[in-house]
């Protein structure tokens, strides 16, 4: 039950922030709480309804798409339903980046300019409308309270974005305080500063956790190195978003925090598009999101199949993202959730394209394949892998006293039976392995490229 403070930040606090900003997401979340527990056919009329609204609204506004639809010799009526959209090309970060003045609407006004960490290489700089973030306030808000946490919780949030932590002015902060909302750094993860962690997770005794799913479970080995009890203060929920949630982690998060984790999916450019529900699965914000999958010639693949995961944000008309290809694979399911929501769910997501690597032969396999050769091993505290070529595989690796040197030549046969018996494995023992600039952790990186 939430406290009574909880209730004046949710219901009044908040709220008013929200107006002050201009932003719609209270009128949104009370939206998405009802079409939630539509069936799957409503849901999908609810949709086209949007999809057709957004077209007509862009390919008059927005430049770009005005000339593709042009240029393809369609206009808006043609596309009744996500199934139309593949008449469509898809859209890219290179074409992004050649045509960034062409996708602002027109009338579009006070937009941010934001821009991706760049952790895939491939940095990009895109612009966000009070309308996107409105959506994407009430859509993580409805998921947050599917765990009976609201906000004005306390909520320690462990998070790495230059954004986030650059804009920790003083209005900030005291939002912050008002929300019970305490944002830490993920950029630096030594053990000076998980020891800080914990002491701050500890006496601040926060109902939910969110960050990487890399960094809280860093957090929870490390508690549990310093026999630090951190299951006995209240924690409801760890929300983890951003980057892939192997298994490991979230037994480990789970075990540590005495608590379910909650996965979510998305990103910054494209939008808050899928989180878990209490009965294990991850629902797609369909209102907002149409989700596609596709083969490596962009054809749209049926749900049960693994691709590349497409997505058009119903909520970006200002700077819209249409069938936006984020370099993820996965794969849509036809199952329904027994929660009752008749939102689609993502049956898995396998990670970044880049989260592959590629074996001499051509054989095209997970980086899990890797990782588990390592996690495996006694004495291996973090690592990361980075796939240079065909020929050439490094492996740095964070251990501990109890680490078995002699290990070092298992971990080369073991990758060489995976990649190829002429692929060169280096091993370097480091004392530390730095975060990306977004702040998270790339455990594998193939710079091969992946067909």
């Amino acid at each position: 039950m939430s406290s009574l403070y909880t209730k004046l930040v949710a219901n009044f606090i908040f709220p008013l922030h929200e107006m002050l900003k201009k932003h719609k997401s209270v009128t949104l979340l009370h939206e998405l709480e009802k079409t939630q527990w539509l069936s799957s056919a409503e849901l999908k009329e609810v949709q086209s309804k949007k999809l057709s609204n957004f077209l007509h609204d862009i390919t008059v506004n927005v430049p770009y798409y005005k000339s593709v639809f042009q240029d393809l010799g369609i206009n808006a009526n043609d596309i009744k339903s996500a199934n139309d959209l593949k008449l469509l090309p898809v859209l890219t970060k290179k074409i992004i980046r050649e045509h960034e003045s062409d996708l602002k609407a027109k009338d579009a006004a006070g937009l941010s300019r934001y821009n991706t960490g760049g952790s895939s290489g491939e940095p990009l700089i895109f612009y966000i409308g009070n309308g996107r973030v409105s959506h994407d306030v009430a859509a993580k808000w409805r998921a947050t309270r599917w765990w009976g946490v609201d906000i004005g919780d306390p909520e320690i949030v462990v998070w790495g974005s230059p954004i986030e932590l650059g804009g920790q002015d003083h209005v900030k902060a005291i939002r912050d305080k008002f929300l019970r909302t305490k944002l830490v750094p993920a950029f630096e993860m030594s053990e000076q500063k998980l020891d800080e962690f914990i002491s701050i997770i500890k006496n601040d005794k926060p109902k939910m956790l969110f960050g990487y799913p890399s960094s809280l479970s860093l957090i929870a080995s490390h508690a549990e190195k310093r026999n630090v009890d951190l299951g006995n203060i209240g924690i409801k929920v760890a929300f983890v978003t951003s980057e892939k949630l192997y298994d490991y982690q979230r037994e480990k998060i789970e075990a540590i925090f005495k608590c379910p984790v909650a996965n979510g999916y998305g990103g910054r450019d494209a939008g808050f598009i899928a989180h878990q529900c209490p009965e294990g699965n991850l629902h797609i914000t369909a209102e907002d999101i149409i989700v596609e999958i596709v083969d490596a010639d962009d054809n749209v693949l049926p749900n049960g199949e693994e691709g590349e995961i497409v997505i058009t944000n119903l909520s970006t008309r200002d700077f819209p993202f249409v069938r936006y290809k984020i370099g993820d694979v996965g794969i849509i399911s036809d199952e329904v959730c027994s929660c009752g929501r008749g939102l689609p769910l993502l049956a898995e997501i396998k990670g970044r394209s880049t989260d592959f690597i590629v074996a001499q032969d051509g054989t095209i396999m997970h980086g899990l394949a890797l990782i588990y050769v390592l996690r495996d091993l006694p004495g291996i505290e973090t690592f990361k892998i980075v796939q240079e070529s065909l020929q050439l595989t490094n492996v740095d690796i964070v251990v501990d006293e109890i680490f078995d040197k002699s290990n070092i030549d298992d971990i080369k046969s073991a990758f060489k039976q995976r990649l190829g018996a002429s692929v060169q494995i280096e091993v370097n023992l480091v004392k530390e392995i730095a975060a990306e600039k977004s702040g998270k952790f790339r455990y594998v990186i193939s710079k091969v490229n992946v067909q």
